[in-house]
């Protein structure tokens, strides 16, 4: 089991925070060196290609962010929730003051905004409002809200009644990113006891697998006044009303608890979970960087195939300068990967793919072999009429052995389970022969400078 899901076990369980606080502070501050070394590996990586690290430039400030969170030992929980659920009041009920903006508009809250939780003894707690995840025409604030929620150590999910499709979606999604979440039924004044209740078992069993039982609460942020109705000696009736404070404690309580026991811990595997995800994208940003580059190599290296084909009027001499330009290529590439070929390896991975190819695409080669042919049979006369052909197959030749190529460097030098055959099949399928063929015979006759047509 895995160090979030031991921590996320003992959180379902909480009751009393004092009987393994000190076992988690000790965790927690292990966890906060493994977190702070990853960031920081993140942070000073050196192999990263130009451009991958501006393309990441937010999240790398997220990263130091991160970094300056964990040195100040702070802990942030987010209120996430449709528009109109009491997220700003029920924040406000926690600090005891009117610090996030409320009111009965829809959608009040149109950015995420911060405040210390000054009643918790542990760190500094920072509770974190969001925009309604369902603001019409508000993507912007949904991503704001999804992002809050995964850069949060905490989640409170805020409902008026009781959870929708829609809200079940957006937990589900919350959960996924790997944060511990309280469910929480706000404005249970609108309801009876009996009908709170209802609501709340409807609720639990919706969320089983999600969030445990005890994690899903019922509150209310800003109760209705209640109206008192007093009855004199005279018997007259004279009815006033009397505010009533915010019905948050077991919520309060909860977040204590959770808290001061493993409040360093949820900091340190939120930053992890941040880091290791960074890391991912990273990963694929620099794949990308590569396959862009080696796209550009390939695509100069079937330019200088099928002009240099082309200009050959010795069909030997094309076999020979075809197989000395891929060989050369498949060297450039593996380099590009970070993965170096010699000659030997170079030439033989070009052999298994031409033979693949040769197996799969027959007429291509036979139309090369046949513009070959006749260059000889006419002593070279039809080599003018005869070159952006051949040469146009060259091309797609060197493009095909350039994209397997690629696709097996990328994959670290490996096929996968269907090995080569499937790779060069896959490829085969995603290419379009005329198009490729049209736009090789384009490039070849720019070079050669002969009118397009």
């Amino acid at each position: 089991m895995s160090i979030f899901k031991r921590v996320l076990s003992k959180l379902s369980g909480l009751r009393s925070p004092k009987k393994s606080a000190g076992e988690a502070d000790n965790n927690g501050s292990r966890h906060l060196t493994l977190a702070r070394e990853s960031l920081t590996e993140l942070i000073d990586d050196s192999r990263l290609p130009p451009g991958v690290r501006e393309s990441l430039a937010h999240d790398y400030a997220e990263v130091q962010a991160m970094l300056d969170k964990l040195e100040h030992g702070h802990l942030h929980i987010a209120a996430v929730g449709r528009v109109s659920t009491g997220k700003s009041s029920l924040l406000n009920a926690l600090i005891g003051e009117a610090r996030f903006a409320s009111s009965p508009l829809h959608g009040e809250t149109r950015h995420s905004s911060m405040a210390q939780w000054n009643e918790v003894s542990v760190g500094g707690v920072f509770l974190i409002d969001t925009p309604g995840l369902d603001e019409a025409g508000g993507e912007d604030r949904e991503r704001i809200a999804r992002e809050a929620a995964a850069r949060a150590d905490l989640v409170v999910f805020v409902l008026d009644g009781d959870i929708t499709d829609t809200e079940l979606q957006a937990l589900r999604t919350i959960v996924e990113t790997g944060r511990p979440v309280l469910v929480t039924l706000n404005k249970r004044d609108l309801y009876t006891a009996n009908e709170t209740e209802s609501l709340l078992t409807a609720i639990r069993k919706k969320c089983a697998g999600l969030v445990p039982a005890q994690h899903v609460l019922a509150v209310a942020a800003e109760p209705r006044a209640q109206q008192v109705v007093q009855i004199d000696a005279a018997g007259n009736e004279t009815v006033s009303s009397r505010e009533r404070g915010p019905m948050i404690d077991e919520l309060r309580l909860r977040l204590w608890e959770i808290v001061e026991a493993y409040g360093m811990t949820l900091v340190a595997l939120n930053a992890s979970l941040f880091a290791a995800n960074l890391s991912d994208q990273v990963g694929r940003r620099i794949l990308e960087a590569r396959r862009e580059i080696a796209d550009r190599l390939v695509r100069t290296y079937c330019i200088g195939k099928g002009v240099a084909v082309a200009f050959n009027p010795v069909p030997v001499a094309d076999l020979f300068a075809a197989a000395f330009i891929d060989v050369g290529m498949v060297m450039h590439l593996s380099r590009v990967y970070g993965l170096p070929l010699s000659r030997r390896e170079a030439g033989s991975l070009v052999a298994v793919i031409a033979a693949e190819a040769a197996a799969l695409m027959g007429t291509v080669w036979a139309l090369h072999l046949l513009s070959s042919a006749l260059k000889v049979s006419t002593l070279g006369l039809s080599t003018i009429l005869t070159a952006t052909a051949q040469g146009a197959i060259a091309w797609y030749s060197t493009y095909l052995v350039g994209r397997v190529a690629g696709e097996y460097l990328s994959k670290g030098k490996s096929w996968g389970d269907g090995g080569p055959k499937q790779v060069v099949s896959e490829i085969l399928d995603s290419l379009s022969k005329e198009s490729v063929l049209q736009e090789a015979r384009r490039d070849i006759r720019e070079r050669l400078g002969m009118a397009a047509g």
